[in-house]
């Protein structure tokens, strides 16, 4: 299902998506070494609700996850880079944390993700798995207007991140995003500029480029049956913002509210 939203359902995401903006950048801001995952996943059950909205995924159970998620937050450490499940683990110095957040406020979805280090960076090239997954986005947001299609997000996305080198997964990517979190069309990471769904105003999309190391291939944590992790053990990053068409380009909705 492509949803076209109204302008008063964009008005409602705007407030969902500042929300989750806002609880992503105090999470990112209370986090520090010795910080417990289940800890992050507790202060964002307090803000979701503090905020008058309701988590995507407590109950999202779909085919590619062991059962319903069960928890607030996706926290992905290292090697993890998609669908971490919180579980008790203290954050270490060095650490690379992907949050992934999704809620509904008022009948309206807004999805975001952050990656960042934690304590002092040991590694340049940490930061430069972080930085490309950041660029990569912003070109997809510059090229997300009406009348653009899909693949030319994909594609723009794609330019980032071969020119860095980095293997693209096309497994999992950004989304249409409304009344539910997932719906289409699905945003790859790598396509054909001109090619997919022609943009309208309206539309909402959860735009994320994730990138790893050195491989393209995921393995399923065993012992989850959710956490996404790098074939090889290498470190990952995932950045993503919920945005909407406008008649004159695009708005990014999941900034968080100035300080």
């Amino acid at each position: 299902m492509i949803e076209i939203m109204t302008p008063d359902e964009v008005d409602r995401g705007r407030v969902t998506g500042r929300l989750v903006g806002t609880i992503l950048q105090t999470l990112r801001t209370r986090t520090q070494v010795g910080t417990n995952l289940l800890e992050i996943d507790e202060w964002t059950k307090e803000m979701i609700r503090g905020g008058g909205a309701t988590s995507c995924y407590i109950d999202y159970a779909p085919s590619f996850g062991d059962g319903p998620f069960g928890h607030y937050i996706c926290t992905s450490v290292n090697d993890a880079v998609l669908h971490g499940m919180p579980h008790d683990h203290r954050l270490a110095n060095g650490d690379l944390l992907s949050l992934d957040l999704a809620i509904v406020k008022d009948g309206v979805a807004s999805d975001a993700a952050i990656s960042f280090l934690v304590g002092t960076p040991r590694d340049p090239a940490d930061a430069a798995l972080i930085d490309a997954t950041e660029r990569a986005l912003a070109a997809a947001i510059a090229v997300a207007k009406p009348g653009a299609h899909i693949g030319d997000l994909s594609r723009a996305i794609e330019d980032v991140l071969s020119a860095d080198g980095y293997p693209i997964n096309t497994e999992f990517g950004g989304h249409g995003i409304g009344s539910t979190m997932h719906q289409d069309p699905h945003i790859s990471n790598a396509g054909r500029a001109g090619r997919g769904y022609k943009l309208r105003p309206g539309l909402m999309l959860a735009i994320e480029p994730w990138v790893m190391a050195d491989t393209d291939r995921l393995v399923t944590d065993p012992t989850d049956g959710w956490t996404l992790r790098s074939a090889t053990g290498c470190r990952t990053a995932h950045t993503e913002h919920t945005i909407a068409l406008t008649e004159t380009g695009s708005e990014i909705l999941t900034l968080p509210d100035p300080v």
